[in-house]
């Protein structure tokens, strides 16, 4: 149903709206499912299968992993919502097995930030894929200025993109659309050796984005994160801040509509479909060495239930060498299988592959707790 509450458009299904289509979907697509194992069980007792064995290939399927997925407490839903909105939120959306939980200003425009990293760290698996590069590859085969720099020398994509590099994080590229970040970027200091250290900021994967314009022979690194990963999500060009030089920021700038943004979620609740393989996808979840809880521009709760849980947008303000992500964790109460892009000022997109779920939080700075907002969100506030 629809109706006004503070000035934004909300849409909330009622519980009995919710859950029973989703029993009835879910049924639905259990005896179909049912019915193509029977028939693959009956051929295979065609060609020998024991009467008994068909009975137990029955039992396993029925007690596979066919259960039904946990419907959200629809009042747990808007408490989270409320809680957004309490802290400056934005936008809010809530999609669970395909279903729209609750809707608030999902279709307005907002900027996400950091969010937009996630998007070219697609666009590099996919060139992985495509054969392009390597993710471990030294960099110093494409930008060959760096062999006379033995640290430099040693430095892969992959930790170009997981900023554990060891490359000083140069935060003034965010803010000058003059020169070439490019080459500014190149030029960076390293600061730590490769692999030792996580060094949040743009200038990693500015020397990707050159990396990336040198594989591609004459195409624009642009027009291949447009062509082969954002068309496939039915996205369009976005707002590139390019500099002078041409070349776009890599660390941030877009601004998506939640509708726009849980499209990205969908990719991880297919599996990497319809832009990468499952095997490629899964590379986002491993973590590193120097944070365990960040992968090619995934940030994931692989640590809970025992993690140490805070802040992370807060952990990014000191400088890097006073940040601590030893055992981090987003909230010690949500699955490990959520991930999470992570955005200034309170923007979020969760992915709880267990629970098929896509949430996408927008705001307008404030105060924001992910632990207490996941909560709220899964109904497990004051355990």
């Amino acid at each position: 149903m629809e109706r006004k509450k503070s000035g934004q458009n909300v849409r909330f299904a009622h519980r009995r709206e919710v859950c029973v289509p989703l029993q009835v979907t879910r049924y639905i697509k259990a005896m179909k499912r049912l019915a193509d194992s029977i028939e693959t069980v009956r051929r295979l007792k065609l060609d020998g299968l024991k009467p008994s064995s068909f009975g137990m290939a029955l039992l396993l399927f029925l007690t596979g992993p066919a259960s039904a997925i946990t419907s959200l407490d629809p009042a747990a839903v808007r408490a989270a919502s409320e809680y957004s909105a309490r802290h400056r939120g934005f936008s809010f959306l809530a999609i669970q097995d395909g279903r729209t939980l609750l809707e608030q200003n999902a279709k307005t425009p907002h900027r996400i930030y950091s969010g937009t990293k996630a998007f070219w760290d697609l666009a590099a698996l996919a060139a992985a894929e495509d054969g392009l590069l390597d993710l471990d590859e030294r960099v110093v085969g494409t930008i060959t200025s760096w062999r006379s720099d033995p640290r430099k020398a040693q430095v892969t994509i992959r930790q170009l993109l997981d900023f554990d590099s060891g490359i000083e994080p140069q935060f003034f590229l965010h803010e000058t659309q003059s020169g070439d970040r490019d080459a500014t970027a190149m030029r960076a200091r390293m600061v730590a050796e490769p692999g030792s250290a996580f060094i949040y900021g743009p200038a990693t994967l500015q020397v990707f984005h050159r990396v990336l314009k040198e594989k591609l022979r004459g195409d624009s690194p642009t027009h291949y994160l447009e062509r082969r990963v954002l068309h496939r999500l039915g996205l369009g060009s976005q707002r590139y801040l390019a500099d002078h030089a041409g070349n776009p920021l890599l660390a941030t700038g877009w601004i998506l509509t939640a509708r726009q943004w849980a499209k990205l979620g969908r990719v991880i609740l297919t599996n990497g479909a319809p832009v990468i393989s499952k095997s490629s996808f899964a590379q986002c979840w491993r973590g590193t060495t120097a944070n365990r809880a960040f992968s090619l521009g995934w940030w994931n709760n692989r640590a809970a239930p025992n993690g140490r849980e805070f802040d992370f947008e807060q952990m990014l303000i000191p400088k890097w060498q006073n940040q601590d992500w030893h055992d981090a964790c987003l909230c010690r109460d949500a699955p490990d299988d959520l991930v999470a892009c992570i955005g200034s000022e309170g923007q979020r997109l969760y992915v709880i592959p267990s629970l098929q779920l896509i949430v996408v939080r927008q705001a307008n700075g404030g105060s924001f707790s992910d632990a207490h907002f996941l909560r709220l969100l899964l109904g497990r506030q004051g355990r």
